[in-house]
């Protein structure tokens, strides 16, 4: 999930110019090509980024990046953030009724997905450029 995460904010610093090329994504971040091509296509299944062919071609966003956050990210990648399946499916586990401790993981999981849509990618490249000009 870092990696992507990671990796779409390289390609919000370059949104509305030309295309970002894996290999450049990959040596700027420090991640596998390999890696990063797995990383890129549920992110490229859920419609938030896009392929260009050709020799200009690359990855770029396919939607503003004040419209991504951090969920949206993470949900295509890992799939749900519940850390149990019950909490997304009561049928999953015939004692979610009774088990005490079902409460807390539900609690648990607002809690991340609360965290995780109050940063947009929009958000993380601005602080990405001021940590950055820091150093």
């Amino acid at each position: 999930m870092r990696y992507a995460v990671r990796a779409m904010i390289e390609l919000t610093l370059s949104y509305n110019e030309k295309p970002v090329q894996l290999n450049d994504i990959a040596c700027n971040q420090e991640i596998s090509v390999k890696y990063l091509e797995q990383i890129m296509a549920p992110l490229r299944i859920r419609g938030y980024v896009r392929t260009q062919k050709g020799s200009r071609g690359g990855y770029h966003l396919a939607v503003k990046p004040d419209k991504i956050t951090l969920l949206d990210i993470v949900e295509s990648v890992e799939g749900s953030i519940a850390p149990v399946s019950c909490v997304d499916d009561d049928d999953f586990c015939e004692r979610a009724n009774q088990c005490v401790t079902h409460s807390v993981w539900k609690r648990l999981k607002d809690a991340m997905t609360k965290e995780l849509q109050a940063h947009s990618l929009e958000d993380l490249a601005r602080d990405q450029e001021k940590l950055s000009a820091g150093s």
